[in-house]
């Protein structure tokens, strides 16, 4: 008889998933919306986009946390709840720094939460890869999903509706304790055993360049590479100051922005993943990442009529619902990428590595979209935008023998 194999793994996999996406606005768009409401400009609020870092570097010390365990919890859940203390003190510290008198102690303790909340991916990555059984991985990559898009829900949309009404700094102290009550999600968690097959690398160097020696022996790796850097790159633009355009730009009020641009995004990524999937299942990889492709690209179109007409409720609505729901769709296509390109002898720093060089369009355009919303305008931005996506679709038919599934 059929049934869904849900278990204590499957379930401690939508916790960690919500211990993973928790972190991640606090050093992206729930920290540009506290600047914007400072009243910083808009140059300053691009470069705070550069906190995001860790995100996109975090391959380098990847290894070190695969080769190497702390003496308590196992090898996994050892390194988990060490990284979920650190970021409840980190977060509580940024609560405390006053805006905008200490910028420089803001921009170091944003940096510090994403080198945490990245190094806590990692793990969690390999604790997934290791700890879920063949038939449980389909639910159990949901579970993921669906915790770390709640956890982003959190830190997000109902942080920016409670900023309205209390405040930043309550709200980011409250942020800090939940975090600080994550260790009970990794004390519940099942530790990887030997019967997972995990292999643990032998020695650092073997941890180092193991992967990556793989990875580059394969044909055409650096046109692959560039691909996976360049296929997010139009919802890198269109996202790095959407929040920013949505408050100052179009006018909407935190509220506004939180429901929509927030929880009603995602519900319409959450959809464009799953049609996504079902659509991947029937159309194939290749043609999936190049419809997909076109759709997340073109969904900047909508941005530009909004930014011509100001503010327009359901219009923004329609935008950032039809945005949310393409790059759902682009995200599942590219997720299979992803996991057909590691190897699983390697594969949770391989994913670290791919991961990261997918990161780069969206940490280090933010200096720049600041410059060209300044120069052009937003209208003219978000054309641009639209035209970033062409490069990706373009590698994805170059190296269309190379795309199976």
């Amino acid at each position: 008889m059929w049934h869904l194999p849900f278990s204590r793994r499957s379930g401690a996999a939508l916790l960690l998933g919500f211990a993973s996406g928790l972190p991640l606005a606090l050093s992206g768009a729930t920290l540009q919306a506290w600047l914007t409401t400072e009243g910083l400009d808009l140059k300053t609020i691009a470069w705070f986009s550069l906190a995001g870092q860790p995100y996109a570097w975090k391959f380098l010390w990847a290894p070190a946390l695969d080769r190497f365990a702390l003496p308590w919890l196992g090898r996994r859940r050892g390194w988990m709840l060490l990284l979920q203390l650190a970021l409840a003190v980190t977060v509580a510290g940024v609560a405390l720094v006053p805006v905008p008198g200490g910028l420089a102690w803001l921009a170091a303790l944003a940096v510090a939460v994403a080198f945490l909340s990245a190094s806590q991916d990692i793990v969690i990555d390999g604790w997934r890869a290791e700890i879920l059984r063949p038939e449980e991985r389909g639910i159990g990559a949901g579970a993921a999903v669906l915790g770390y898009r709640l956890g982003m829900l959190v830190s997000g949309a109902l942080a920016l509706i409670a900023a309205q009404q209390f405040g930043w700094r309550p709200v980011l102290l409250s942020l800090a304790a939940l975090l600080g009550l994550l260790p009970l999600c990794t004390l519940w968690a099942p530790e990887p055993g030997a019967d997972s097959g995990a292999l643990r690398p032998a020695s650092l160097s073997e941890a180092v360049w193991g992967p990556l020696r793989d990875l580059f022996a394969r044909q055409r790796a650096v046109p692959l590479l560039l691909l996976v850097a360049c296929y997010k790159l139009s919802d890198a633009f269109q996202l790095a100051l959407s929040t920013t355009f949505l408050l100052r730009g179009a006018g909407f009020s935190l509220a506004e922005v939180g429901v929509v641009n927030k929880a009603v995004a995602l519900v319409a990524s959450v959809l464009g993943v799953m049609i996504g999937g079902f659509g991947m299942a029937r159309l194939g990889l290749l043609r999936a990442l190049l419809l997909f492709g076109v759709l997340q690209s073109t969904t900047s179109l909508l941005f530009v009529a909004l930014a011509l007409r100001g503010h327009d409720f359901p219009l923004m609505v329609a935008s950032v619902s039809f945005e949310n729901f393409a790059s759902g769709m682009g995200t599942a296509a590219f997720a299979a990428l992803l996991m057909g390109m590691c190897s699983a002898r390697y594969s949770a720093t391989q994913y670290a590595l791919l991961s990261a060089v997918a990161a780069l369009g969206r940490i280090y355009v933010g200096p720049l979209t600041g410059a060209l919303v300044a120069a052009w305008g937003w209208p003219a931005f978000f054309g641009f935008a639209a035209l970033t996506g062409i490069p990706g679709l373009l590698l994805v038919w170059w190296l269309r023998e190379r795309i199976t599934l």
